[in-house]
């Protein structure tokens, strides 16, 4: 091993598409789809745990492996608890993705006993503006059940999805944060796929993602931690940083390099946003789909890439969001996950 650092390694897991709310940013399409059984949700637990342990006892690494739990609206799962006694019995840390609107005092004290270690809910702006995206009520629904999460002990992260339509509210979200106590506010951009193609036109510029970060960066430590797992959100932060690759990748987009997302129905993608199947949990190896899908290989290497990512220094760092990038690529008719990210400032 180069250090004793954990290497951090996530799932991201829909269990179910439903949802009881339709929110117009969202970048699900809202389709029903299968979803898999407990028992099956049972096995590929141990199939994840087994896969770890295995790439530790071969190459000496160190695992931090984590799971997000969500859905569409994850508590419309009526065996939630027991899924997350699944995956809470082989050792992985868990944190759960929600609207917030379902969540009273006895579901959040079921997440408290299942030791999970953080809930991410989202809300959009200020309750005019979060209504407008997400639904009539949606706004005191999230903030109740925020306050029954906080109540029961648990560390909350509010999730704000940018666009023009809240870009202006940003310092108003770091105070509702701070009222509330929540302990962290998180930012990711827009995708315009799924629901979220109606709102392609209120997506940022390059100009207006680089203005609302320095925004949102300024803001930090007014009583409420700032995170953003955005990519290019941290060349913004750090525009001086060294941008010579060394023997590791160190951060950017997590597709490929650190997680995969499975949806209800088992298909296996890179990321919850890049919606490019690359194989099924309950049909395939996942030991096989990590070391030997082409869609991943491409994703890590950087003479695939097109456009100003491939030929950027930071390329190790960041690789732009390949969501994001994709999305715009599927509204020209071109279908390319290894796009550049259109919204990037920097270069």
């Amino acid at each position: 091993m180069i250090d004793n650092e954990p290497f951090e390694f996530f799932v991201q897991w829909h269990l179910t598409e439903r949802c009881n709310l339709r929110c117009r940013h969202c970048y699900q399409t809202g389709k029903r789809t299968e979803e898999m059984t407990l028992h099956e949700v049972k096995g590929v637990v141990g199939d994840i745990s087994d896969l770890l342990k295995s790439w530790s006892d071969a190459y000496d690494i160190i695992f931090s492996p984590s799971i997000n739990v969500t859905g569409g609206e994850p508590f419309l799962r009526d065996d939630l608890s027991q899924v997350l006694e699944a995956i809470e019995q082989k050792g992985f840390a868990i944190y759960v993705l929600s609207n917030g609107t379902l969540i009273d005092k006895g579901r959040a004290q079921d997440l408290s006993r299942h030791a999970v270690r953080g809930v991410q809910v989202s809300l959009e702006g200020p309750a005019h503006i979060h209504d407008t995206i997400r639904g009539k009520g949606a706004y005191a629904g999230a903030l109740k059940g925020v306050e029954f999460l906080i109540d029961a002990g648990l560390k909350v992260t509010l999730n704000v999805t940018l666009s023009t339509l809240n870009a202006d509210y940003v310092a108003d979200m770091v105070q509702v944060a701070a009222g509330i106590g929540a302990q962290r506010l998180g930012f990711s951009r827009l995708v315009p796929s799924g629901r979220g193609t109606g709102l392609a036109g209120s997506a940022l510029t390059a100009a207006g993602v680089k203005e609302v970060y320095e925004t949102i960066f300024s803001l930090d430590g007014m009583g409420v931690e700032i995170v953003t797992g955005d990519p290019v959100a941290s060349q913004i932060k750090d525009p001086l940083g060294e941008g010579e690759e060394g023997p590791l990748l160190r951060g950017g987009c997590a597709a490929a390099f650190s997680g995969l997302t499975f949806l209800p129905d088992g298909t296996i993608t890179p990321c919850r946003r890049l919606g490019v199947p690359i194989g099924n949990v309950l049909r395939d190896s996942l030991r096989m789909v990590w070391a030997a899908s082409p869609i991943l290989e491409a994703l890590r290497t950087r003479d695939a890439y097109s456009g100003k990512c491939r030929s950027c220094k930071r390329w190790s760092f960041c690789r732009g969001c390949r969501a994001i990038a994709y999305a715009y690529s599927v509204s020209r008719g071109e279908n390319d996950f290894l796009a550049e990210d259109p919204q990037c400032p920097m270069g």
